[in-house]
């Protein structure tokens, strides 16, 4: 195996060497070593992609679609993914000229910052936040501001914000993921109104990352882009809502004139998406609204048996309002450094859960629990965790 030559790392960037790994890849691939491990770590939902998509996949593959698609993404997928938008949100965007395909909505949320941030820029999240865009922050010479919300219940508030405007001028952009990973926090029409209201009196981009939008067990999602569509990026996907994490298809919507510029950073990063992928997507979101509203409320129906029971044991957690996470507060009388805690509930209790400093400051304490896994396993999960607690 070869090494490399002494002194060669250094022509790595500095800022590149300085990142760590996904934390949250990290501590997963930690505790897979661990035998007979419940693992409850990742956003991975546990039921496979529908027939519907797999039938359109291959379909595409037997028809040969497998020379390069535009930069942009099919049109069939585009409109489909307006339709998504507008039937679900309604939201206004042009196929043709205001989305764009993406390798899941990772790659969304890269492109989208990468055209955006530039050296000397700030930018701001609430806390605690999903952990990539730190990173991509980090990458573009960006300083990541983090607004701390435990103290009103993980929900950005408008004075919070306000004062982060005006502490922070270089503030270029403020990504806002909702429902939220890891608290599960959504935000109301109203709250978003007043959001929107300290927003539009700025020049600030919202990111608005909804790629859990369907998963809303409260009422109706709303995105902030009906409100400030001037000033929205929204992104979204099929990972969650339809169990194609595999199948990375995700997409931005936003005005033209971002589109045209995060098309850049898009086809350079990857020339163009799968087209049997896009297929399966199409599929999805066209005909896969049933099957979407099946799995909520399969979610919902865990949430409700956990957090009662997480209760019964000495944890504190709130009921998210979307996603398939439970933000778990460490009983007061347990170990609170969280790394440390979940490292022993997953050697001595065989339970693997995400540590919540993984998800930046605010996330001290806390330990995110994924209820994406079977009933059977979360049954047995909640066993082994009240007879080590005991």
């Amino acid at each position: 195996m070869p090494e490399l030559k002494e002194g060669v790392i250094n022509s790595v960037r500095s800022d590149v060497r300085n990142i760590t790994t996904n934390k949250i890849r990290a501590v997963d691939m930690e505790f897979r070593k661990i035998d007979g491990l419940l693992r409850l770590t990742l956003g991975e939902p546990d039921f496979n992609a529908p027939e519907l998509v797999k039938k359109a996949m291959i379909k595409s593959i037997e028809d040969n679609e497998s020379h390069y698609s535009t930069a942009r993404g099919s049109i069939e997928f585009l409109k489909a993914a307006a339709d998504f938008l507008k039937r679900n949100y309604d939201l206004n965007y042009d196929p043709r000229t205001e989305i764009l395909s993406t390798v899941g909505s990772t790659e969304a949320i890269f492109s989208s910052l990468s055209t955006i941030l530039e050296e000397g820029d700030e930018l701001l999240a609430p806390s605690p936040a999903y952990p990539l865009y730190e990173q991509l922050a980090h990458v573009n010479h960006t300083k990541m501001v983090y607004i701390p919300t435990n103290d009103t219940n993980f929900v950005l508030t408008p004075s919070k914000l306000q004062n982060a405007i005006e502490q922070h001028p270089r503030a270029k952009a403020i990504v806002l993921t909702y429902p939220n990973n890891p608290t599960g926090v959504d935000y109301s029409v109203e709250q978003l109104k007043e959001l929107a209201t300290v927003i539009a009196k700025t020049n600030l981009l919202v990111v608005s990352d909804e790629i859990y939008s369907t998963l809303n067990y409260v009422g109706k999602h709303v995105s902030i882009a009906s409100l400030l569509p001037e000033q929205t990026i929204v992104l979204n996907g099929v990972s969650k809502s339809h169990a194609m994490t595999g199948d990375r298809i995700g997409f931005v919507a936003a005005p033209r004139d971002l589109i045209s510029q995060i098309v850049k950073i898009h086809q350079f990063a990857i020339t163009a998406v799968s087209n049997p992928a896009m297929a399966g997507a199409v599929a999805a979101l066209n005909q896969g609204d049933a099957l979407t509203e099946k799995m909520r409320q399969e979610y919902m129906k865990r949430r409700n048996y956990l957090i009662p029971e997480f209760k019964k044991i000495g944890f504190d957690v709130a009921a998210p309002d979307g996603a398939f996470y439970l933000f778990l507060k460490i009983p007061a009388d347990q170990n609170q450094d969280d790394f440390a805690f979940a490292r022993e509930l997953a050697h001595k209790a065989l339970v693997g859960l995400i540590p919540g400093s993984c998800f930046g400051p605010g996330g001290e304490g806390y330990l995110r629990l994924s209820y994406a896994a079977s009933e059977e396993n979360l049954h047995e999960a909640l066993r082994r965790l009240q007879n080590y607690l005991a």
